[in-house]
């Protein structure tokens, strides 16, 4: 997943919340503007720190599932 898709999952879920960029920001202790970033695709990077603050703020867990990218594949 690109962070464009991901900004836009972020939105809908944001927005089937019922929470405005403000509301969800300051529940996730980053500024209206990086959220706002995010969710329009315009974010180069995003902590996965940060990301576990929004998906908390919305009510959900980061789920990590760690791959091997050398292993072979049968």
């Amino acid at each position: 997943m690109n962070l464009l898709d991901l900004g836009e999952r972020i939105r809908t879920l944001r927005k089937q919340k019922g929470l405005t960029q403000a509301e969800l920001a300051e529940k996730a202790g980053i500024s209206r503007a990086t959220l706002s970033k995010l969710e329009n695709g315009l974010i180069a990077q995003i902590s996965v720190v940060t990301l576990a603050e929004i998906l908390n703020a919305l009510g959900y867990e980061l789920d990590i599932i760690p791959i091997n990218p050398f292993a072979s594949e049968e």
